[in-house]
């Protein structure tokens, strides 16, 4: 791969991530977190600095490109956070497992 990526960390080592694009599809929206050597397991404070757009429909699933692989946002039991969960702007805690297939938001987008 090559090149060396430097990541900012919060004061307990969990990295500080923002989103480098926010694309909306047809069947999902997709927050890119760009390629970045992330650890496989703990977690990660996502900075969504850009919104997505008002008439995106609520109902589409979120998805969080990391580490060049696209994975589905999750809350607790695996349901699917949707864009209705995450409006506006603001700063999302996110658990990854990338060994047992878990991408979970921890945190609560309040209105």
């Amino acid at each position: 791969m090559g090149g060396c990526f430097n990541i900012t960390t919060n004061a307990g080592g969990a990295p500080y991530l923002s989103v480098t694009n926010v694309t909306v599809g047809t069947e999902s929206v997709d927050l890119a977190l760009g390629f970045r050597r992330i650890q496989p397991v703990g977690y990660l404070t996502i900075r969504l600095a850009t919104q997505i757009p008002a008439d995106t429909t609520a109902t589409l699933p979120v998805t969080i490109t990391l580490n060049g692989t696209t994975r589905n946002l999750t809350t607790f039991n695996g349901t699917q956070v949707t864009v209705a969960d995450v409006t506006g702007t603001g700063i999302l805690l996110v658990f990854n497992d990338r060994f047992n297939g878990i991408l979970q938001l921890m945190s609560v987008a309040t209105a």
